[in-house]
């Protein structure tokens, strides 16, 4: 699926998860990884939440951004 983001720049990224992305927390998780880089392990510290339940808001999340990416 990321494959998706491979030709989009950062800032359009982060425009789609603005738009696409309506829990706040949820947005800057998602931003966190895919535009930083940041670790599960290290966005369950962040955010203090379990790896586990960290990996299923990603997940959800990156679903839902590349399915509108995938639509445009």
């Amino acid at each position: 699926m990321k494959h998706y983001l491979e030709d989009i720049s950062r800032s359009e990224i982060e425009q789609a998860i603005d738009e696409w992305i309506l829990n706040k927390r949820d947005r800057e998780m998602l931003k966190r990884r895919l535009v930083d880089g940041i670790t599960y392990e290290a966005l369950s510290y962040e955010f203090d939440l379990s790896v586990r339940h960290t990996k299923t808001i990603v997940y959800k999340c990156e679903e839902r951004l590349f399915t509108k990416i995938a639509h445009k």
